[in-house]
């Protein structure tokens, strides 16, 4: 509960959770759940919370597309003084909802700025929805 009194926790909790489009899972072990759902309690705990700061790791690995736009929108609608983190290799996510990019490669920063610059970096060619893919294959140097 870190430091919330039990009535605002559990009030926090639900809101939360609807946020998260859990309500109906309220019940439910955490153990119970998928993998995506698993992610998004995760979001809904810090919710609880008031969290500056978001540090999230492969955020959307075992959703569906309906969750990963919900998990979208809900990062979206924080307020703007949480900052989120994201570690992935999902780079189309990313590319969508970031301002920033910073691309690691063997241990090494190959790209740091914001996102339209990162997808600068992918051949003129490419469809819209492969760039950020293309992207960071040329930074990476596997194209």
């Amino acid at each position: 509960m870190k430091g919330m009194t039990r009535t605002a926790a559990w009030s926090a909790a639900a809101e939360a959770l609807a946020r998260v489009e859990l309500s109906g899972k309220q019940d439910e072990r955490v153990t119970r759940l998928s993998g995506g759902q698993v992610r998004r309690v995760g979001v809904a705990q810090a919710l609880v919370h008031e969290a500056e700061v978001l540090l999230l790791d492969e955020p959307t690995a075992g959703m569906d597309p309906r969750q990963r736009r919900v998990f979208r929108d809900t990062l979206a609608a924080l307020s703007p003084e949480v900052s989120v983190l994201i570690s992935t290799h999902d780079v189309a996510d990313l590319a969508e909802d970031s301002e920033h990019v910073t691309v690691l490669n063997r241990g090494g920063i190959v790209y740091h700025g914001d996102v339209a610059g990162f997808l600068e970096h992918a051949p003129e060619d490419v469809v819209i929805g492969r760039r950020a893919e293309m992207a960071y294959a040329v930074l990476c140097g596997d194209e």
